[in-house]
């Protein structure tokens, strides 16, 4: 089987969906945190802790 590793990228991006979770945010311009880029997780993220 074909083991995938994580990209520090991808670990980037998931810290700040669990943050933004954490913070109550579920969804941001009606997509779910998985389907966006981390570009706008990261916008959305540094937007709250402001």
């Amino acid at each position: 089987m074909l083991k995938i590793e994580e990209t520090k990228m991808d670990m980037k991006r998931e810290d700040v969906i669990q943050r933004l979770v954490e913070r109550g945010i579920f969804k941001i311009e009606g997509k779910q945190l998985y389907e966006l880029p981390l570009f706008l997780l990261m916008k959305e993220y540094y937007n709250q802790i402001k």
